[in-house]
């Protein structure tokens, strides 16, 4: 066995430990806001294998979370479950047969999200930058007018509720270290290399005999694949899901995560998703009465963070480790 899986054993296995003494000794407020953090870097990390490390700028997150977290809820929540919360029409006979625990329900929540991703890349790919922006700017918003419209398959507007709740910090935490292993593995491989060339110069890359359709397709496929379970954690975290929740909004938080942490560096997406959840968070006690002012400033903290931001960007242009990873850095000053 090589070094380097035993050294990612060794990490995982310390991650699970302090997973496991977070759950017992911290309060549910920090235990919910690590398992929100846990959730978007999953997001982060794979949005960014398609996004910075292939360089397409692709702009569909949104869409394939909301895959994600309608299957597995639709998925964990039996019939009657089914048949009390579908209002504005009758469920379909497909909807009410399937049925899965939690664990085999975020897998085929991936392999859908996977599986439209393959069809959607015949269509995606065709285009080149701006455009292919366009291109899947249009897919959310098909997806999220399809959850609105197609009642009888997610409820439309009125959504779904009494999911189960199991996507607990444990759980959170072991697709995080699979995500994040699955990505840098196929990142230090030959298809990561072949990513990266496709970033650099499409065209040389396609010169040089990279089969670029092909790299694209499994570079989309594999970020749709982990957005998808990124998705079907988060409906079990909230135990409940509505059309809202998958806007552009939501695109625009990762792709601020994904560059401000560095386009290509898996590493600083980790980083990213820390500063922009975790930041949002430790400041909230800004919009509250504090030792500033005795009076609430609700809003406040998003100035601030702005702000911060705006820094950060000013004295980092590529954000903030580029599109290295820390333990190059690390290794670069020593």
């Amino acid at each position: 066995m090589s070094k380097y899986f035993i050294r990612l054993a060794l990490i995982s296995a310390a991650v699970m430990i302090l997973l496991y003494i977070s759950m017992q000794y911290l309060d549910s407020y920090t235990v919910m806001i690590l398992e929100n953090l846990g959730i978007f870097i999953i997001l982060a990390v794979s949005y960014n294998l398609i996004n910075g490390v292939t360089g397409q700028f692709s702009l569909e997150p949104n869409g394939f979370v909301a895959i994600g977290a309608y299957v597995t809820a639709l998925l964990l929540l039996d019939k009657n479950a089914k048949l009390d919360q579908f209002m504005l029409s009758d469920p379909s006979d497909f909807i009410l047969a399937i049925h899965s625990s939690f664990v085999p329900a975020l897998l085929i929540s991936g392999i859908v999200a996977s599986l439209v991703a393959f069809m959607l890349a015949f269509a995606v790919f065709r285009v080149r930058g701006d455009y292919l922006a366009i291109v899947t700017l249009g897919f959310g918003f098909i997806i999220r007018i399809f959850a609105v419209n197609q009642s009888e398959y997610t409820n439309g507007s009125m959504g779904l509720s009494g999911i189960s709740n199991e996507a607990n910090l444990m759980w959170i935490g072991v697709f995080v270290l699979i995500s994040i292993t699955v990505v840098l593995n196929i990142v230090y491989s030959k298809f990561g290399r072949a990513m990266k060339a496709i970033r650099d110069d499409e065209d040389a890359a396609e010169a040089i005999g990279v089969d670029v359709f092909k790299i694209k397709t499994y570079a989309f496929m594999t970020s749709a694949f982990f957005e998808g379970v990124g998705g079907g954690l988060m409906a079990s975290l909230l135990t409940t899901i509505s059309p809202e929740q998958f806007s552009f909004m939501l695109t625009f938080e990762l792709l601020i995560i994904i560059v401000l942490g560095g386009l290509g560096s898996i590493s600083g997406s980790i980083l990213g998703t820390i500063i922009v959840i975790a930041g949002m968070e430790w400041l909230r006690f800004l919009d509250e009465p504090n030792f500033f002012s005795d009076t609430a400033h609700p809003g406040l903290r998003m100035v601030v963070f702005s702000v911060i931001l705006i820094l950060i960007m000013l004295f980092a242009r590529k954000g903030i480790l580029g599109n290295k990873e820390l333990w190059d850095i690390v290794k670069v000053k020593k």
